[in-house]
């Protein structure tokens, strides 16, 4: 990697109401009926695709808004009580799950700090420098050509490198060291007590033990030296930006961000 200056699997929640909305065959119901019951089983599908609860949250919405929306359908005066019960279900599920995702503070693919857990960290971290006097980094990172991989090798592959990256950056990082998923193939290292010389170091060792247990892709980083009393997303502003220049200066780099 060339150094240039300048995105746990969710169990609390067990879906054990997806099979009640199977009380008939749909071609025994009517015809507004049955539409409902593939559009249900439709978002079933969708949410045992996903391990992210903010997108299981959000199929959740929308089925709940198509079930509220039924109410207004005549012909479906019969399965009104059927409606009624659905929608307290989906509620309530959707609340169960919003309640459960604003405990987690990890990514559930990776185990990597999720943004909730970055902020507590960034938190700590910087109410701590700031004490001792000590300097701050953070880098962001993004996998080179992902979408390549996973179009090519397939979404296991592209799972299979968001996995292996966590692993080897925890591996390769200090304990202290924090590393979070922000998005689909971008990650952040939050480094303590690190100054710019140092967290490229450490970004550039990372890319290389990458490589050497075989990585299917590189990734492109932006290096940033917290400024006194700067904010995590003014931090993520420059780190990004840099990034940028490092995808653009042909990738597998690292750029600097300026102060």
């Amino acid at each position: 990697m060339q150094l240039i200056k300048q995105k746990q699997p969710l169990r609390a929640v067990k879906m054990t109401e997806r099979n009640s909305f199977q009380k008939a065959p749909a071609e025994q119901l009517p015809v507004s009926s049955s539409a409902y019951y593939n559009h249900i089983l439709g978002y079933a599908r969708k949410i045992r695709s996903t391990h992210d609860a903010e997108e299981i949250i959000r199929i959740l919405d929308e089925a709940l808004q198509e079930t509220r929306g039924l109410h207004a359908i005549n012909e479906l005066a019969i399965a009104r009580r059927q409606v009624a019960a659905a929608e307290r279900k989906i509620s309530a599920l959707k609340t169960e799950l919003e309640e459960v995702s604003e405990l987690l503070k990890e990514d559930p693919l990776t185990g990597a700090l999720n943004r909730r857990g970055l902020n507590e960290a960034f938190t700590r971290e910087t109410a701590r420098a700031d004490r001792r006097g000590t300097s701050l980094c953070l880098v962001l990172l993004d996998l080179d050509n992902f979408k390549i991989l996973n179009d090519t090798h397939g979404h296991q592959a592209g799972d299979t490198a968001l996995i292996e990256l966590t692993r080897t950056a925890r591996t390769t990082l200090r304990p202290n060291d924090s590393v979070a998923r922000i998005g689909g193939e971008e990650f952040v290292l939050l480094l303590p007590d690190t100054d710019l010389e140092a967290a490229s170091s450490a970004t550039k060792r990372l890319a290389e033990n990458l490589a050497e247990n075989g990585m299917r892709t590189s990734f492109s980083a932006g290096v940033a030296l917290r400024n006194p009393e700067e904010a995590l997303h003014s931090m993520l502003d420059r780190a990004d930006r840099a990034l940028y220049s490092a995808k653009q200066a042909g990738k597998n780099r690292a750029a600097v961000a300026p102060q």
